[in-house]
């Protein structure tokens, strides 16, 4: 079921609802990947109250989403009497409810050993049945109905990004960052490009002590014709692999550039990249992060929109 409800105004709060152990939590962590500013476990009294706060920020806060669910216990009572009043204020909001199967529900509740909120001390079969009367008439009131019965953790990311993914702001960050493997590879990187092979400038004088950032060190590094092949092959690749992992859902991509100081070849090949990208219209940021380890001019860090 995808009802869409397209917004009138801005700011549109996402209230994601659901039965307990459908993956409501997961679902809200996606979301706040994509930007939303993410409330959990609020007791539906005060959603008007937060969303006249979050209106008050003039813009700071124009993506939010707020799970709610029965661990309120006796505050859920109040949740559709609250949508009421939401709908007759003609305060526009959109509804995820997330569900899964009775069988799925029991199997993931036995796996993490909790216990379901309606039924602390009864069986669980006992409270999912309950849960499900209890939130009937939200379900029915659903923009959208996600059932996570079959889904993995990657699908219903792709189903969270298809939903609320459109957002103006809202890309895949890409970090270039430069190294030397001397100084240790980043823990972090996605992609290790090691570029040790390339013509090295530190073997000439006027060049040692210069880093990939200046003229003469790029111009001796483009010159080689495995430089060339090298940079149109890396060109290619990202070409390929960014859309695809844009479409997958990934929120952050580092691509780390390193040669023996992290000085001359990664600094030039970073700095290709990083241009490269720019060229395409990527979001992407550099930093030079061994330069100053080799008492060359300042590591460099910049921003590309």
């Amino acid at each position: 079921m995808m009802e869409m409800k397209r917004p009138a105004e801005k700011f549109r709060p996402v209230i994601v609802t659901g039965l307990s152990g459908g993956g409501k939590s997961l679902a809200a962590r996606y979301m706040e990947d994509l930007g939303y500013f993410c409330v959990d476990n609020l007791p539906p009294v005060f959603i008007p109250k937060f969303i006249d706060l979050c209106r008050e920020t003039h813009g700071q806060i124009n993506r939010a989403a707020i799970v709610v669910d029965t661990r309120s216990r006796e505050f859920f009572d109040d949740f559709v009497r609250i949508l009421g009043e939401l709908d007759a204020g003609d305060v526009a909001y959109e509804i995820l409810f997330i569900e899964a199967s009775d069988d799925v529900i029991i199997r993931r509740y036995k796996e993490t050993r909790r216990r379901h909120p309606l039924a602390p001390s009864a069986r669980l079969s006992d409270g999912i049945r309950q849960e499900r009367a209890q939130l009937a008439r939200v379900r029915e009131k659903a923009t959208y109905i996600i059932d996570t019965s079959a889904l993995r953790k990657a699908d219903l990311k792709k189903k969270i990004l298809a939903l609320f993914g459109h957002a103006e702001g809202v890309a895949m960050g890409i970090n270039v960052l430069s190294f030397g493997f001397r100084h240790g590879v980043p823990m972090d990187a996605d992609m290790v490009l090691d570029v040790r092979f390339l013509p090295n400038p530190f073997y000439i004088d006027a060049l040692r002590y210069k880093n990939g950032e200046v003229p003469e060190v790029a111009e001796y590094i483009a010159k080689w014709p495995v430089t060339r092949e090298f940079t149109e092959k890396i060109d290619g690749l990202l070409d390929f692999l960014i859309p695809q992992y844009v479409k997958e859902g990934k929120n952050q991509f580092v691509i780390a550039v390193g040669c023996t100081g992290g000085m001359h070849r990664s600094v030039y090949i970073a700095r290709h990249i990083f241009d490269f990208l720019g060229a395409r219209g990527w979001q992407a940021t550099l930093e030079h992060r061994d330069l100053t380890k080799n008492a060359a001019a300042p590591a460099s860090e910049e921003l590309r929109s």
